[in-house]
């Protein structure tokens, strides 16, 4: 049997690594939770977090970097807002395999209809 051809990491492929690491740290998904009722100030969105304005800064240059966050500056003044696409990008990829797991939950279905066909089958006591 032939190996399979090794896959080349493309742009694509650069964009969800990106995205997934960005997305492993629960203070980043906290800010995209955030930005999703709308734009906010760098200072706005560091508030509720027991972490320093610099280390919040930090984590939105990575979102910024994996392109889910986009920031304007106007002044010393940093608005950040949510973008979507990239996250699109990511459920597409996870879609993909929904066929894995839906045919865990095809299983399920059948062994909980065999069961309750046997509980209805089974006389009463």
């Amino acid at each position: 049997m032939p190996e399979p051809e090794p896959v080349s990491e493309t742009s694509d492929d650069e964009t969800l690594d990106r995205v997934f690491a960005a997305l492993a740290d629960p203070v980043r998904r906290a800010i995209l939770t955030r930005l999703d009722g709308g734009a906010q100030t760098v200072t706005e969105l560091a508030a509720p977090f027991d972490i320093s304005l610099q280390a919040v800064s930090r984590h939105i240059h990575v979102l910024v970097r994996a392109g889910l966050v986009a920031q304007e500056r106007s002044g010393r003044i940093a608005t950040c807002r949510l973008d979507t696409g990239p996250i699109f990008e990511a459920a597409v990829w996870i879609s993909r395999y929904s066929k894995y797991w839906q045919a865990q939950f095809d299983t399920l279905a059948l062994w909980l209809d065999e069961i309750e066909r046997r509980r209805a089958d089974k006389p009463e006591r």
